[in-house]
């Protein structure tokens, strides 16, 4: 006997409603890594609403309504490109490879200067950074040119592939915007290590690039010809001695952790006096975590780190559950540049990191870094999808 159920408008068959799901794509998507990353932005408005009701005179709802916005399209990104299979991305790679070099390439003549960096456009509604599309795209093209040059020369001929399309666009986002750039060398990094490169061409990957920071932050300022700048420097090095160093980098860090170790266990709400005076700088993007932590507290710092280690394992579970290898490297990818910057960002408000400028994924504000991360999720969502959907062809054969 077929099941229903009754509504103002009589009988509605209960297959109807899951092949309506089913044409949605709803039914198939992974709820629990929706669930995360929908929680995420919910603590982010939440935070924000009470955090800089007072950042703008006049307008004390500023970024909680632009916040809410950008969600709003990041979810809507996210829901269509978790549509698309993911495959298809592979068989694009030149073309996605290409368009995020010319996109970076155009911050060089068209950018504009925020925050001491030229990393963005200036846009009618909203200035667009594409270095953070560019995370998104480095993943889908060189996960693709992986699969692609799997069979192509020796081992040691295939790393340096990798390595050079990987690194190439993490040095033209290195001179606009150097906390990007890590994450594109993270990215770059995961990916090799989920291709199976040898332990020993990622040691002296890993030696090279000790020998190459050293130079840069150490010998090269000592011979007078500085590769980055003074403020890049500073923040760098700046959490080794935060208290010798109250002028810029120094004293952000030194309010950041009095505003999160005066949090205690269930937050001072009202009286948190560090975030809600302004003490703690960029309270609304860099140190959104200290602001979290001082006004809520233990609870509500480890509800946003749950959520992201809810996140953080769906990914790490679609690496097993993808169709194929394309998919393992796609997540694995993923994985590493959200979690690379949840380390870092929430390093740097607990003193531990130096202070970068990378984001808190979906919680710190900003249009671009939001709707890159929920494409991000929308290109996990296809790999479930598709998951699901060969795991059900499966079975009927």
């Amino acid at each position: 006997m077929e099941s229903s159920r009754v509504s103002r408008g009589g009988f509605r068959p209960t297959h109807e409603r899951v092949a309506l799901l089913d044409r949605l794509g709803i039914r198939n998507m992974d709820g629990w890594l929706a669930f995360s990353a929908l929680g995420l932005l919910i603590c982010s408005l939440y935070t924000l609403h009470q955090a800089s009701s007072n950042a703008i005179p006049g307008s004390p709802d500023f970024y909680f309504q632009r916040q809410a916005l950008y969600g709003l399209v990041g979810i809507v990104a996210m829901f269509l490109i978790s549509r698309v299979d993911y495959s298809r991305f592979r068989e694009l790679r030149v073309g996605i490879y290409t368009f995020l070099c010319a996109s970076i390439f155009t911050v060089f003549t068209f950018g504009v200067a925020a925050r001491g960096s030229t990393n963005s456009l200036e846009l009618p509604f909203f200035t667009f950074q594409p270095a953070e599309l560019g995370k998104v795209l480095l993943v889908l093209s060189l996960a693709g040119f992986v699969i692609d040059g799997v069979r192509r020369g020796s081992e040691r001929k295939r790393t340096i592939r990798i390595l050079a399309l990987g690194f190439a666009p993490t040095g033209l986002v290195l001179l606009q915007d150097l906390g990007t750039s890590l994450v594109f060398g993270a990215i770059t990094i995961a990916i090799m290590v989920a291709a199976g490169v040898r332990w020993t061409h990622l040691v002296a990957i890993g030696a090279a690039l000790a020998v190459f920071i050293t130079t840069v932050l150490v010998l090269m300022p000592m011979a007078g010809a500085p590769v980055l700048k003074e403020y890049q420097q500073e923040r760098l090095t700046s959490f080794l001695a935060p208290s010798s160093d109250l002028g810029d980098a120094g004293y952000q860090q030194n309010q950041a952790k009095v505003a999160a170790g005066s949090g205690g266990t269930t937050g001072r709400g009202n009286q948190a006096t560090q975030s809600r005076l302004g003490f703690v700088p960029e309270r609304h993007t860099d140190f959104i975590f200290a602001v979290v932590a001082e006004r809520y507290g233990f609870v509500g710092a480890a509800l946003v780190l749950s959520l992201f280690a809810l996140l953080f394992w769906r990914a790490l579970r679609l690496m097993t559950l993808s169709k194929n290898f394309y998919g393992t490297l796609v997540a694995a990818g993923i994985a590493a540049a959200i979690m690379f910057q949840v380390f870092v960002n929430v390093g740097m408000n607990l003193g531990i990191m130096p202070i970068t400028g990378i984001p808190l994924p979906l919680m710190s504000y900003g249009g671009s870094a939001v709707i890159a991360t929920f494409l991000m999720i929308g290109v996990l969502q296809s790999i479930h999808i598709e998951a699901r959907a060969g795991q059900r062809g499966s079975l009927i054969r």
